[in-house]
C-alpha cells in the first residue's frame, strides 16, 4: 500500500506573529519613506528660500525665519516677502495636484490620468476666462469658484466621451483621447475670446501661463480649499482600496460604490481647481506625483494619497528651483519645467500599458 502522506502541523500562533512581524516592518518602512519625502520637501523649500536672481545663505535663512535678524535689509525682505511666499505657494499646489492625480487614477483605474491629461485644468482655465470677460471676476478666491464648475463640468464631459467611445477602444485609451479632443476644442475656443479683446488677453496671458513668481498674494485666498480639499481626501483610503478590486467586490465589501465614487470626484475637482485658480494650469504633476509614489510605496490608497501630495509638493519645488537656474533672460515658467519632464515620461507608460486596441 502507498505510504500516506506527511501531515505537517501548523502553529496558528506562530503565523499570527510572523504575519504581525511583516505588517509592522511594512509600516514602518512606509512610515520612513514618509519621513524621508518631507525631508526632501524641507530641503526644497530651503533651495526654493535660497536660490535665484540673488543667493541666500542658509544661516541668513534661519536667522531671517527664527527672527534673530532684522527684517529691513535686503536679503530679509526678499526672503519674507517673495522667496517664502512662492515657496508656500508651491507646496499647496504641488500636494493638491498629487492628490488629486492619485484620486483620479484609483476612480478611473487608468494610470494615464492626470488633471491635465484629461483636460480638466484647461476645462477650468476657460470657465475663469469666462468670469473674466463677462462677470469681471478678479482674485484666487474668486477664480476658484469658476475653476471649480469648469471643472466639474468639464470631468463629466470627458468620462462620458469616454463612456460611449469605450465600445469602440479600450477605457484607457477612450479616457486619454476624450481629454485630448476636449483639450483641443477648449484651446480654440479660449484662443477665440481673448484675441480680440487686449486687455483681457494680458490679464489672462498673465495669469495662465503656469507661474509661481510673483503669487504669494493668492495664498490668503486658496489655502482654505487646499486644507480643506487635502482633509476630505483622507477618509478616500479604504474605499478606494476596495473600489480597486472592482466595483462588485466593493459592494460585496459593504462599499457604497456609487457614493464613495461622486465624493472622491468631488475631492479630486476641488483640489484641481484650488491649484488652477491659484497660478494656472500646470500639466502633468498630478500624473508624476501619483506614479512616483506608486513606485515607492505601492498601491495601498491609504499611503498613496499622503505620498503623492509630498511627491507633487517635491516636485513643483525643484522644478521651480531648477527654472530659476536656467541661463538666459529671466526665468521659466514652472508649467513648462513639467511639460518637459511629464511629457515623456507619459509617452513612456502609454507604450508600456499597450493602450492602443487590437
Amino acid at each position: 500500500m502507498p505510504a500516506s502522506p506527511a501531515v505537517i502541523s501548523v502553529d496558528s500562533s506562530t503565523v499570527d506573529r510572523r504575519l504581525h512581524l511583516v505588517v509592522r516592518t511594512r509600516g514602518r518602512r512606509r512610515l520612513l519613506g514618509l519621513l524621508g519625502l518631507l525631508a526632501i520637501v524641507v530641503i526644497g523649500v530651503i533651495l526654493s528660500i535660497a536660490l535665484g536672481a540673488r543667493s541666500i545663505s542658509v544661516d541668513v535663512i534661519i536667522d531671517v525665519l527664527t527672527g534673530a535678524r532684522a527684517g529691513n535689509d535686503y536679503e530679509s525682505l526678499v526672503i519674507v516677502s517673495e522667496r517664502v511666499p512662492r515657496a508656500v505657494l508651491a507646496l499647496l499646489v504641488g500636494a493638491s495636484l498629487g492628490c488629486s492625480g492619485v484620486i483620479m487614477q484609483a476612480l478611473t483605474r487608468n494610470p494615464l490620468a492626470d488633471p491635465g491629461v484629461l483636460g480638466i485644468e484647461l476645462g477650468a482655465a476657460f470657465a475663469v476666462l469666462l468670469g473674466i470677460l463677462f462677470f469681471g471676476v478678479r482674485g484666487a478666491s474668486s477664480y476658484f469658484w469658476w475653476a471649480l464648475a469648469g471643472s466639474a463640468v468639464t470631468a463629466c464631459v470627458v468620462l462620458v466621451i469616454a463612456r460611449l467611445a469605450s465600445l469602440a477602444a479600450s477605457s484607457t485609451i477612450s479616457l486619454v483621447i476624450a481629454g485630448a479632443a476636449l483639450s483641443a476644442i477648449l484651446g480654440s475656443l479660449i484662443t477665440l475670446l481673448i484675441v480680440r479683446d487686449t486687455a483681457v488677453y494680458a490679464h489672462y496671458n498673465y495669469w495662465s501661463v503656469g507661474q509661481l513668481n510673483g503669487r504669494g498674494g493668492v495664498i490668503e485666498e486658496i489655502w482654505v480649499f487646499v486644507i480643506v480639499g487635502l482633509a476630505l481626501a483622507l477618509p478616500l483610503g479604504g474605499p478606494l482600496n476596495a473600489l480597486a478590486l472592482g466595483d462588485e467586490v466593493a459592494e460585496g465589501l459593504g462599499v457604497a460604490v456609487g457614493r464613495w465614487q461622486l465624493y472622491g470626484a468631488l475631492v479630486a475637482v476641488v483640489l484641481c481647481a484650488a491649484a488652477t485658480a491659484a497660478v494656472g494650469p500646470v500639466a502633468f504633476v498630478g500624473l508624476l506625483g501619483a506614479h512616483t509614489a506608486r513606485l515607492l510605496v505601492g498601491n495601498d490608497h491609504r499611503w498613496l494619497m499622503p505620498y503623492g501630495a509630498l511627491c507633487g509638493a517635491s516636485l513643483i519645488l525643484l522644478a521651480d528651483v531648477a527654472c530659476r537656474l536656467v541661463p538666459g533672460n529671466g526665468e521659466l515658467q514652472v508649467a513648462i519645467a513639467t511639460a518637459v519632464i511629464g511629457a515623456p515620461v507619459f509617452v513612456l507608460l502609454a507604450r508600456r500599458r499597450t493602450v492602443v486596441p487590437a
